[in-house]
């Protein structure tokens, strides 16, 4: 029992909720750990979790709190009355397994997905903050948020719903992203890398993820954000002289190659212009321009140009 007992956060992923939530569960409803080792903090058996997943369940389809919570503590029993506890059909509204696919990620992405299906914004910030704490900016990008941001893309293109749900997740990861780029300043002195979208583009969530991750990697970098036409990026250029540019298009549309070769022929054109994201195609770019596959080689690509000045200045 003791291998198979879990913490408070890992019970909190599993469940897609926030740890604040299983502490007033158990506070107020006796819906705590009930495995003590002595000299350890209490952890959740495979009953307890049971327990608070028919919690989760009850509450989610509008049952009170304290009604939900007496008929989980009866499991495997029945309610009061006398009637199984029915699991209704799982879907799009109560956040059910089947909501948002997250193919073959773990129970972390499969919480955040039902967080997110239920807008509980307080437990997908917990999430996030926690995973990025746990293991960097680069691997929770791709194995908490691509996956439950690619299903979430997926369900909206068949069914045409959860614009809500991308929305709140992608404010909440944002925000997220936002502190590691503010509690790391960069270093004094020009950026060494300029991040802007193509023009017309609004999906920026992703170079954000890259602002944050060169953030915790130490590089001196400037975020321009959403639809920066070339003439403004070209000025932002002239002004900082950054080592190297990267500009992010999501939608075929918005990648006009045109923009990069503006940026090749540029008075002070950047040692390094990178392509990323899935707008562009790899046959239609100039002559010089890289196109990185995903956010790790993003990175590594920037933090070795800073390092490749680094050591020309120290020489």
């Amino acid at each position: 029992m003791a291998d198979e007992a879990l913490s408070a956060g890992a019970v909190a992923r599993r469940l897609g909720v926030a740890v604040t939530t299983l502490r007033t569960w158990h506070q107020r409803y006796g819906l705590g750990p009930s495995q003590h080792v002595p000299g350890h903090h209490r952890r959740y058996t495979p009953a307890d979790l049971a327990r608070l997943e028919i919690m989760l369940r009850l509450t989610s389809e509008g049952v009170s709190p304290a009604e939900a919570a007496r008929w989980a503590r009866q499991v495997p029993g029945t309610p009061p009355d006398g009637t199984a506890v029915r699991a209704r059909p799982r879907s799009f509204r109560d956040g059910g397994g089947t909501a948002i696919p997250v193919g073959r990620a773990g129970p972390a992405a499969r919480g955040l997905a039902r967080a997110a299906m239920r807008l509980d914004a307080l437990a997908i910030t917990e999430t996030v903050t926690r995973a990025i704490a746990t293991d960097g900016v680069v691997r929770t990008w791709d194995r908490l948020l691509r996956p439950v941001l690619v299903g979430i893309g997926e369900r909206h293109a068949a069914t045409g719903s959860l614009i809500e749900v991308e929305h709140l997740l992608s404010r909440c990861v944002s925000a997220a992203f936002a502190a590691i780029v503010t509690a790391r300043p960069a270093p004094a002195g020009p950026p060494r890398i300029l991040l802007s979208c193509a023009d017309e583009e609004q999906h920026s969530l992703p170079l954000e993820a890259l602002a944050a991750a060169l953030a915790e990697a130490g590089v001196n970098h400037r975020m321009l954000g959403a639809r920066v036409p070339v003439t403004a990026l070209l000025d932002a250029i002239d002004r900082t002289g950054p080592a190297a540019v990267v500009v992010w298009s999501h939608l075929r549309f918005t990648a006009d190659a045109s923009q990069l070769t503006a940026l090749l022929t540029a008075p002070r054109r950047p040692l390094l212009v990178l392509a990323a994201g899935p707008g562009w195609q790899a046959d239609n770019l100039p002559a010089g321009v890289v196109r990185p596959v995903d956010l790790a080689e993003a990175l590594s690509l920037a933090v070795a140009v800073r390092d490749s000045l680094d050591r020309s200045a120290a020489s």
